[in-house]
């Protein structure tokens, strides 16, 4: 397996980094801090080809809640950050159903402006674009039963003009691409990791199976197929953020069990690193949550902030850090 370096420790106003994007424009790696751990408030921050990390912009607050906790990012084709801004994570009840997907314009002064696409969400965390719609997942669904009993999640798609949408978290929400359900009675978590493939079909991971279903559409964009893709639990515990590279293989973030794993196009799935619980100081998986490609190396921001039975995690440690692998 390759050895995790590390790729940078973060300033103290980092506490819980986690997704990623490429700056469309100067080619820096922007970095979301949802900042769970306290302190600072939510944050989007740039790293440059040296490494070196500066604050791009503070999120902006939802007002009736006073914070943002901005985590799945992505850049759409007019250069605006689309920011999944997950406030119920936490869970707590006051937080709940006040996430929001925000559409910020920011230079190198700040933000610009920032309009709401949607809001009033449980739980958003993965997003990607593509071809003038965002793409979603929403990791809970409780207002939503399943006759199993078992935890509903889903896919949210937006088009990228949508602005103020109310969502119910329901099944009524029209914006409801396709639903999930976790069947692991040992971690009720939903849909989290979220990308395309070569084929232009959906990739969704769903967290609590270690699962990765394969989302196919029709000529309409209509959903014609939602099956299991990739599934390997002997190699795959849990599928946090996810990303694939030019040759079509696929990076996922074990956030479960301190690992990064590739899946082959053909559904091969392979564990290529994994850390035993640490701080990350010297390069660890200290539970990584997301990844991404830069400048040839593989980058994971490393949560470092859930701890149960099910996570290799025992304690959040500062300062948070990122790692990366040479593939």
């Amino acid at each position: 397996m390759i050895t995790p370096e590390l790729f940078k420790i973060l300033p103290e106003y980092i506490t819980t980094p986690d997704g990623m994007a490429i700056h469309p424009v100067d080619g820096s790696l922007v970095l979301a801090c949802p900042n769970y751990a306290g302190g600072a408030p939510g944050c989007v921050v740039k790293f440059d080809k040296d490494r070196n990390v500066k604050k791009w912009f503070d999120v902006p607050v939802l007002d009736e809640t006073g914070i943002a906790a901005p985590m799945g990012i992505a850049f759409g084709p007019d250069n605006d950050l689309y920011i999944c801004d997950n406030q119920g994570w936490s869970g707590k009840e006051e937080l709940m159903f006040k996430g929001r997907i925000l559409r910020v314009r920011a230079d190198d002064n700040g933000v610009v402006y920032c309009k709401t696409v949607a809001y009033g969400m449980e739980h958003p965390n993965g997003m990607r674009i593509k071809d003038g719609y965002v793409y979603v997942t929403q990791s809970c669904l409780s207002k939503v039963e399943d006759e199993s009993g078992k935890l509903v999640s889903c896919v949210y798609r937006f088009a990228l003009d949508d602005e103020n949408i109310e969502i119910t978290n329901t099944l009524a929400d029209k914006n409801i691409l396709t639903t999930f359900i976790t069947h692991n009675p040992d971690c009720q978590y939903g849909v989290d990791g979220i990308e395309f493939d070569k084929n232009g079909d959906l990739l969704v991971g769903n967290f609590g199976d270690g699962a990765v279903y394969r989302v196919k559409f029709d000529e309409n964009l209509n959903v014609i197929e939602n099956k299991v893709w990739a599934q390997n639990w002997d190699e795959l515990k849990s599928t946090d953020g996810m990303f694939m590279d030019e040759n079509g293989d696929l990076y996922i973030a074990d956030f479960c069990a301190n690992a990064v794993v590739k899946v082959a196009p053909d559904a091969t799935v392979t564990k290529i690193a994994q850390s035993p619980d640490c701080d990350g100081l010297d390069g660890g998986l200290d539970q990584p949550g997301e990844p991404i490609i830069w400048n040839g190396k593989l980058i994971l921001s490393c949560f470092d902030l859930v701890t149960d039975d099910n996570k290799v995690n025992t304690a959040h440690e500062l300062p948070a850090t990122m790692s990366m692998l040479s593939i």
